[in-house]
Formats: C-alpha cells, structure tokens, sequence
C-alpha cells in the first residue's frame, strides 16, 4: 500500500479514488473474489473528504433509501473495529435535530414519521426533553427536536485506514501518489487509465474520486453536473465529557459534538465560498461557528478552538448520488456525487455497487441515481443534507 509499489500493467478493475467510497468497492469486489483490482489514489489517504469531515453517521433521513441504506450501514459501523481489527471509536451517542420555525418543526414530524416506518427508533421531542438529552443548549425559541439513540459519530482516518488494509490482504492493490491523467476510450468502451507512474489496460473503470469526479470524467468526454463546494470544520481544546448526540441545527446549519478526546467538533453551512477545488481554510467561518453555537450553547462562549480545516462537498443537482453504468462509455461506472454524506454510506454502500457490478445488472436504486437522470429531468430530492 505504497507509491514504491510497481504499477500493474492490466486490471479487471481500477477503482479511481482512494477515499472511503473507492476503497469500500474495492474490498467488496476483492472479498466477492473478482479478479485483479487496483486503487489509484492521487495523494496520501485521508487527503480528501474522507479524512476532512466530522464522523458522522445517521439514518435520520427524509429519503426512503438513504434511511435503508443508512440502517445497515450504522450496524457495519457497530462491527467494524472487531472485523478489521482497527479502532474506530466509534460511539452511539445519537442524533440530536433541532427547530427553532414552525416549518422546521413540521418537517422534523414528517421525517420521523418516515423514519419510524421503516423501523427506526426516532422520536420527536418537544423543547423540554430536547434539553434533557442535550442539557448545555439554549431553550430560547426552540420549538421541537429530533432523536434517535443509535446514530452515531466515528472516528474518519482509522476507518480509512482499516479499508486500505484489508483490501491489501485480500491482494487489491492500493497506490497512492498515482495521478490520473487520462482514460483512454476506443469504440464506445474504455480500455486504459493513464497515469502518472504509467498506464493500466482495463475494461472496468470504477470512478469514485468524489468532488474530483468531474474532472476525470471529462476525459474520457464525460460531463457530469457534479460541482465541489467547501465545507469548513473546526475542533476544540478537549473538555470534560458531558454532551452525548451530535446536535444539528436546521435553521442556521450548525452541528457540533464532542469526541472520545473531549474535543468539540463541529461546523456551519456557508454558503459564500469560493468555487472550485478549494481545501483551504478561511477566518469567515470562525466567525459564523462562534456566532451559531454560542447561540446555540452559550457556555460554548468561551471555547478554545486548536484546529481548523477544509474539505470539498460533491454536489448534485438534487442532492442524491450518481452511481452506475455510463451510458456513453462501456465500462465506465460511477460512484460520486454524495455531498457531504459518502463518508456515512460507503460501508453499505460498497458491498451494494461491488453486487452490481457482479450481476451486471441495474437495480431500481441504480437507475434512480444514474447519470441519465438529469437529461430526463427525472431528479431524485434526498432531503436531509445538514450534518
């Protein structure tokens, strides 16, 4: 699992992107036994969103598939350390959804009613019981919550890490520092993957590089709606446990919660970023955080924040992933466009498309987020996306 070693010449698959979502195919397809698989990684893992982001993992959705997917996926979760024998920390402390409007609380009463349909155990909580299960925030306008006990938060470079060392026991070779450069197509199907350490004969290409996804795509003249948008994230100076679920916001797109360490991790939505591949982080955000969550837990006043960072959201159009075959280009098959929200699904995730792949066959799922949705106009609203 190193850049030092050499570079196949030819693959069965070569899955592009070594984050959480490729690495998860790729143990999937290596377990089902399927041949020769490479993982191309540009940089070192966790460089990307799978190393930037806050842990989370939930099934408190306002869409029917992402709360079935989710519902195995926290159970993987659950399991992981033990399998892959790596820790996680991966702790239950559930998820905490607040409103402060009336719409917000009558969105919350739809989607646990979803929930509970498919056997979650959310509750709606008035203001009261909200503030019991999260004692430290501020009761002032709020108006009702969420809860469900068994969402979660893990702990993202361990689960990264576990992944990449499977797949290389299983013989799936992971490169890192391997850049794409080019997918070769002749006739309608692709047969090479170009790099920068050399080129890879292949009729099966994965593409599962996250907000990097469009830009690969293009070379093999594939457009896809995908754009990146950067999410800011912070952590704290380490504090005494006391705050349990993660907490979530609605109105202000705060959420925050506190790690094994004790550090206090959290975000907000911002919308005013710069376009493009930006990992960078800016003092702008420092400002809309300390004003979200000293609003939303005045006691937070006074917290000392160690480190600041930044990774890209993969946005769509409709806020639901893109995965499956290419109609244009045989062989080229997609796994992107998850947002913020990868991270959480691809321990499901993985194992689902390494089937698909497997059968090659199009389940309803797949042909709900396939790319040929978008010039059907037939788009698929996920709902949901904060936190």
């Amino acid at each position: 699992m190193s850049e030092a070693q050499p570079l196949p010449e030819q693959a069965d698959v070569v899955v592009i992107g070594g984050g959480i979502m490729g690495l998860s195919i790729a143990h999937a397809l290596a377990r089902a036994g399927q041949g020769s698989i490479v993982v191309l990684e540009k940089s070192y893992l966790v460089s990307g969103a799978s190393g930037r982001n806050g842990g989370g993992v939930r099934a408190q959705w306002s869409n029917e598939d992402f709360i079935e997917l989710m519902k195995d996926s926290i159970r993987i979760c659950r399991d992981f350390a033990q399998e892959m024998r790596i820790n996680v920390w991966f702790r239950q402390g559930g998820y905490l959804f607040l409103a402060r409007s009336d719409a917000h609380a009558e969105q919350l009463a739809r989607n646990v009613e979803m929930q509970r349909a498919h056997g979650l155990s959310t509750r709606l909580v008035d203001a009261r019981e909200a503030l019991r299960v999260a004692p430290i925030l501020n009761g002032e306008g709020l108006i009702a919550g969420s809860y469900n006990a068994d969402d979660g938060v893990v702990f993202p470079w361990p689960f990264v890490w576990g992944y990449a060392n499977a797949c290389s026991e299983l013989g799936a070779g992971v490169h890192t520092f391997t850049e794409v450069l080019d997918l070769e197509v002749a006739n309608g199907r692709v047969v090479s993957v170009e790099t920068n350490r050399g080129r890879i004969r292949t009729g099966q290409v994965v593409l599962a590089a996250g907000a990097w996804s469009p830009e690969i795509a293009a070379m093999a003249g594939v457009a896809l709606p995908n754009t990146p948008h950067r999410h800011e994230i912070c952590a704290s100076e380490p504090l005494k446990p006391f705050l349990e679920p993660l907490v979530a916001e609605l109105e202000s797109g705060l959420y925050f919660s506190q790690s094994m360490r004790g550090e206090i991790v959290g975000g907000v939505s911002n919308a005013d970023v710069p376009e493009g591949l930006d990992q960078n982080s800016g003092l702008r955000f420092l400002g809309l955080y300390a004003r979200a969550i000293t609003r939303a837990a005045p006691r937070l006043g006074s917290l000392r924040i160690l480190r600041q960072w930044a990774g890209c959201y993969d946005i769509t159009p409709d806020g639901s992933p893109i995965v499956g075959a290419v109609d244009e280009v045989a062989g080229l098959e997609l796994a992107c466009g998850f947002m913020g929200h990868g991270f959480m699904m691809a321990p499901v995730f993985g194992p689902l498309f390494a089937r698909h792949l497997l059968r090659d066959e199009e389940a309803d799922l797949f042909a709900r987020w396939n790319l040929r949705r978008f010039a059907r106009g037939e788009l698929a609203n996920a709902g949901m996306i904060l936190g």
